[in-house]
């Protein structure tokens, strides 16, 4: 959710800065089943615009309703929406509506969290009685600081409180600069994730080509800078070369991303380990099994979008720890 919070985060400042209002709804509490799980978030302005959501679109007009009150007397409510009676789903979601000012310091806090990858926490104060309250309210932790959404909250031993935390923002580094990499680098934009295109030097495309990267890079394969490679990190090789996928699997021995990935038959697999073990003798067990090869999962994936897709839900099974199955197979409420 982290990449939510920062979209939010730039709407509301760039807000501010026009006179425009801005109020943030969040699921602080469920009963049962929802759509999505508390902590999501929902952004409503005062000129009528709004940005995310915080359920398959059932609740959001209802919010934007309830929110004319925060807006006109700028005291945080939360209302409890029960889809069991609405919809037919099976689950009471409580949400908090509440006012929201970014400070000039909390803004710069953002950016140096977001900017080098620095964890953080969010507790939002609230009550299970629908109601308005001074009490209620969001704030965010940096390292011990603490900011607070709303200049008038203060919060006491009665509310109830929903704690968060927000890892450092999910990273792809797609290895490669074929025609499948740029429908890879759009569809992991799409989930908010940082793309980074790693081409070979002698690459002629430009970042232009890649929809939704984040950065473009063409290093010698010696000088490859591995140290934004972290646990919150997926690396797919797709050079659709041996030799290049081999230098570059070479160049990331030391790195212990959350996924690795190459693109291609099992056997290539192996002959491209076979051959870096023949470079380096000295590549761990640990980052030998690391390895997935063939990237993806069998979806029945034939053409370079669907491919994609099946290489995306693997890296979210991975990071998730979750077992692909059908749905209908699993038994219990979808999220755990």
């Amino acid at each position: 959710m982290t990449h939510e919070v920062k979209k939010l985060i730039e709407l509301i400042w760039n807000a501010q800065k026009k006179g425009v209002k801005s109020v943030i709804a969040t699921v602080v509490e469920l009963e049962g089943s929802s759509y999505r799980r508390p902590g999501v978030r929902m952004l409503i302005q005062d000129n009528g615009k709004t940005y995310g959501a915080v359920s398959g679109g059932c609740v959001e007009k209802e919010i934007q309703i309830q929110a004319n009150s925060v807006f006109r007397n700028k005291i945080p409510k939360v209302i409890k929406y029960d889809g069991r009676l609405r919809l037919g789903c099976e689950g009471i979601i409580y949400i908090l509506i509440e006012p929201v000012i970014i400070t000039n310091e909390l803004n710069e806090n953002f950016k140096i969290v977001f900017k080098n990858r620095i964890p953080f926490k969010s507790v939002s104060f609230y009550s299970i009685t629908e109601e308005e309250s001074e009490e209620f309210g969001t704030e965010f932790i940096f390292s011990g600081k603490i900011f607070s959404l709303n200049k008038n909250f203060s919060h006491s031993k009665k509310t109830k409180s929903f704690q968060q935390k927000f890892n450092p923002l999910f990273q792809l580094y797609i290895f490669g600069a074929e025609h499948d990499t740029v429908h890879l680098c759009k569809a992991a934009s799409k989930l908010g994730w940082q793309v980074t295109i790693v081409a070979p030097p002698d690459e002629s495309k430009t970042e232009k080509y890649f929809e939704g990267a984040y950065k473009f890079l063409t290093p010698p394969y010696e000088k490859i800078d591995t140290n934004p490679i972290d646990s919150h990190t997926a690396v797919i090789l797709m050079t659709h070369s041996l030799i290049k996928d081999l230098k570059y699997l070479l160049s990331l021995s030391d790195v212990k991303p959350a996924y690795l990935g190459i693109l291609g038959p099992q056997n290539r697999r192996e002959n491209i380990v076979e051959k870096a073990l023949d470079f380096n003798p000295n590549l761990s067990i640990e980052f030998i099994n690391l390895i997935r090869g063939p990237a993806g999962l069998n979806i029945g994936a034939e053409s370079a979008e669907e491919i994609s897709v099946s290489i995306l839900a693997e890296i979210l099974s991975v990071i998730r720890k979750q077992k692909p199955i059908h749905l209908k197979e699993k038994s219990g409420r979808i999220h755990d």
